[in-house]
Order: structure tokens, then sequence, then C-alpha cells
């Protein structure tokens, strides 16, 4: 499903056509040397792709100067950008390799898709809060990210049509893994 895309007043500024600028480069490199490698983050791939997405870029612009810090951040909706050090401990517990096919349940702000896009081919991801959903979708697009589908809709579903998968991660933590998710790898 395609999601509408935001109005260029409501997402952050990426820059001409997309590309990526070094802006808060620093911040990011003591981001991951200070809260990702010293709590024993060591695969260098989940590493480097932690330095290289633009965290603040997935940050509403009144909170973008907590960024690097180390902590959540408010993104709209009631709902937080993880931690970073969170966002790096998942994806190196996921083991993601090149080939990957990955689905990803709770979209929320995009960050933790774009780090999955730098590791795998294929990222399916599936947000249930549509203006979170909009929003990520067209910042991911500037970015440039072509390995992405998004699907607004109810995670606990996942997305039997695209699967098998050969990794499902679950950033919006659910009770109990449904089934459904389970099947679909």
């Amino acid at each position: 499903m395609a999601v509408p895309k935001f109005t260029t007043e409501e997402i952050p500024e990426v820059g001409v056509e997309g590309r990526r600028e070094p802006e808060r480069a620093k911040e990011r490199l003591e981001m991951v040397s200070s809260q990702i490698e010293a709590r024993g983050v060591r695969n260098p791939r989940v590493l480097e792709a932690m330095r290289q997405v633009e965290r603040h870029r997935f940050i509403p612009a009144d909170g973008q100067a907590l960024a690097y810090r180390d902590g959540p951040v408010a993104i709209g909706q009631g709902q937080t950008i993880s931690q970073p050090y969170i966002v790096a401990c998942m994806t190196e517990v996921l083991e993601p390799q090149p080939s990957d096919r990955v689905l990803e349940i709770g979209t929320g702000s995009g960050y933790q898709t774009a780090v999955l896009a730098e590791l795998v081919a294929e990222v399916h991801t599936v947000e249930n809060v549509e203006r979170l959903a909009r929003r990520a979708e067209t910042i991911l697009s500037q970015l440039g990210y072509d390995n992405i589908r998004l699907r607004l809709g109810d995670g606990h579903h996942g997305w039997p049509e695209a699967a098998p998968f050969d990794k499902i991660i679950v950033t919006a933590a659910p009770a109990k893994t449904p089934k459904v998710l389970l099947d679909q790898l």
C-alpha cells in the first residue's frame, strides 16, 4: 500500500536531492564510540551502519538537539525513536546478512529501518500509525533508500504476501509473539 506523502513543511530538510550531508558527523561518531561500542556492540557492519545513518533526520525539528544523546526522543503521536544503543543491540542480535530479506514490525520514525537497509538486501516494514508511516516513508525516500517497502497496517499480521523472510525484528514489542509472524520466517 502506498502511503501518502507529507508536504515539505512537515518533514525535516534532508538536503539537495536527498544526498547525505556530513552535518553532525562528529556527534554521530562520538555516539557510536561512547554509547554503542563502549557497551559491547562489536559487529563491524552494525557499527558502520550506525555511523552512516543520520539519526537527527528522523527526529522532528524541536527534538533534533537530542538526536545523538543516550536516550529515546519523542517523535510525536505518543511515540519515541529508540535509544541508539537499543537500535544497535537489536540489530546486532538479528545478525543481518547482505542477502537477507527482513520484516520489521514498528517502523516508527524509520531510523531502525534505515539502519537495517544499510545492512540487508530488502526491508519490509509495517507501521500502524498513519502519520508516522507517512513521515518515515518520505524521509527514507528523500535519503535515497530504494530497498525498503513500507506498509501501513497492523504489525501483528506481518506481511504474509511478501513472506518468507530471513529475519523478523519487532521494534514495538507485543506481550506475546504472534504465531503468524513466526509462520512468515
